[in-house]
């Protein structure tokens, strides 16, 4: 499932396939010209209708909105929070410089940190390997204790779990982690986007826990006039992994 995931993060990328195409284009250029040039501007033209963030957001909402955020006056009730890796950068520039980097999922790390302290009796419980093909030998778990140290968090509260590089090795890892507690009430926190992909996983490993959405890239609607290539390319990357993901999640369990 590791290396599927990793798999699966290159072919969902639109510029991979772009780049196919037109390698293709080139190939066929010499004897067959025509084609080839219409390919090549054909190419061209779908990577400047990638740019519209309108069309990626309009698949990328009914994820993010699936799940509501809990109201204040229920969180009372759980026991703790579940949050999930994949908000922090690469640790080669925490080992430079003694800074925990955080990515554009930074409400990941961010907002258990409020919860803990609005709400004195939730626990906290990380998880987070290393989901790369070239380890360096520092896990997310361990970048997660240094950003929590900093932000001042009760460390006695906190309990990490580093082995996981996969949402389903989140929900295993985290479930062996907790044993019998983890059919206690539990936040689950994670992007809005991932949420529906979480749960599933969690459910699907017998823990009771509530979605706490955060890291919404949506809101109600998204202006046809809204233009940049380079974000929406992110965005058709998430929304393409997340539904591609649930589905072949899926079909696997």
């Amino acid at each position: 499932m590791f290396i599927f995931s990793k798999l699966l993060s290159a072919i969902t990328q639109p510029m991979f396939w772009l780049a196919l195409w037109w390698g293709l284009a080139l190939l066929v250029l010499m004897r067959w010209r025509r084609p080839a040039l219409v390919m090549l501007w054909g190419g061209l033209m779908v990577l400047g209708l990638l740019g519209f963030q309108s069309i990626p957001d309009a698949l990328l909402r009914p994820l993010e909105n699936r799940y509501p955020t809990p109201t204040p006056d229920s969180l009372d009730r759980h026991v703790g929070v579940i949050v999930l890796g994949g908000a922090v950068g690469h640790p080669d520039s925490y080992e430079a410089h003694g800074q925990v980097p955080l990515g554009d999922s930074a409400e990941r790390m961010t907002a258990p940190v409020g919860l803990l302290r609005q709400h004195p009796k939730l626990q906290l419980v990380f998880s987070g390997g290393e989901g790369r093909l070239l380890t360096t030998g520092v896990t997310e778990a361990a970048l997660a204790r240094a950003f929590y140290l900093e932000q001042g968090v009760d460390m006695s509260r906190v309990q990490l779990e580093g082995g996981s590089r996969t949402t389903r090795e989140n929900a295993w890892q985290v479930a062996k982690l907790l044993g019998n507690r983890c059919r206690e009430p539990w936040l689950l926190v994670t992007s809005a986007w991932h949420m529906p992909r979480a749960m599933s996983e969690f459910e699907a490993v017998g823990c009771n826990v509530t979605p706490y959405p955060v890291d919404f890239r949506t809101g109600d609607s998204t202006s046809w006039t809204e233009y940049s290539l380079a974000q929406s390319l992110l965005r058709w990357q998430t929304v393409l992994h997340e539904w591609l993901g649930l589905a072949m999640y899926g079909l696997t369990r």
